[in-house]
């Protein structure tokens, strides 16, 4: 039993938190962007513990189909080859069947929503489900991952307003582009058995100049920002807090990064979590003050 329950949590890697604050992150901010903190928090905050709670719920569920499409790929990688799946240790059957339970549950925390909302986050299902088999036919894996892991900033604001606007898309691009950037370096871990296996990915496409790959996206999340804060008629705290994100994004990360060194590869890509938590206090900021 202990051991199954092991090989679970390593299933859904929640030893590795990471996975779901990336995904909880652009659902925090779209939520904050749109509340009225002049209302009764209690919402605020029960919708706040719901998206966190979908984030691990979805993300879990999300690793596991991503281990199935992938079980024959992971074999073959040095760092993916143990995962219960590629190793043998949990069968396909049972996989599926954690990945249903999983998304039921999801499903009744989506309810606690706006009908608005809990179609807009239905409708995104195959995007989720999908982007595992990217990799085989595109270079541009990484841009559906950004589509897909930042749909929860449009349903944090969906779930407020209940209606979409500009205001949500401009940062949803934003979100996308960072996705981009942080994905493409978590790739250089595994750059070398990518190639020989014949994945796709933008890791492998832009190996020759990644750090003006990686300072263009970046560049554009900084911008997108910017004017989506300009949407919103945030005052001028704003934009003096965004120097702290952008100095993470273009210089922490910059520095840090290095294509041939997956340890570096894997520091800079985990200081997303702390640019994530940066953005959602200076949002909380700008609005509570």
């Amino acid at each position: 039993m202990m051991n199954q329950l092991k090989l679970f949590i390593d299933l859904i890697r929640l030893k590795k938190p990471i996975g779901f604050m990336l995904l909880f992150w652009p659902c925090a901010w779209g939520l904050t962007i749109a509340y009225d903190f002049s209302e009764n928090l209690n919402k605020y905050f029960f919708y706040l513990i719901l998206f966190f709670l979908g984030s691990i719920l979805m993300r879990s569920a999300g690793c596991i189909v991503n281990d199935i499409f992938d079980k024959e790929f992971d074999a073959k990688v040095f760092r993916t080859k143990d995962r219960p799946i590629a190793s043998g240790k949990i069968s396909i059957k049972l996989a599926i069947f954690y990945s249903l339970i999983l998304c039921f549950f999801a499903f009744i925390v989506l309810l606690n929503f706006n009908l608005f909302t809990v179609i807009l986050a239905l409708g995104s299902m195959p995007l989720a489900f999908t982007y595992p088999l990217m990799k085989r036919f595109t270079y541009w894996p990484q841009l559906f991952l950004g589509i897909t892991f930042n749909y929860g900033l449009i349903l944090g604001w969906t779930s407020i307003k209940g209606q979409i606007d500009l205001v949500p898309i401009i940062f949803y691009l934003g979100a996308i582009f960072w996705t981009l950037g942080y994905d493409t370096i978590y790739g250089y871990q595994d750059i070398k058995d990518d190639e020989i296996i014949g994945l796709k990915s933008t890791s492998i496409k832009f190996k020759g100049k990644p750090k003006n790959f990686l300072f263009g996206c970046y560049i554009l999340v900084s911008i997108l920002f910017i004017v989506g804060g300009y949407a919103m008629k945030f005052n001028y705290d704003y934009y003096l807090l965004s120097i702290i994100p952008i100095i993470h994004l273009l210089f922490y990360q910059m520095k840090i990064f290095n294509l041939n060194h997956p340890p570096s590869c894997l520091k800079a890509f985990k200081s997303n979590n702390l640019f994530g938590l940066i953005i959602f206090l200076k949002l909380l900021i700008v609005k509570i003050v």
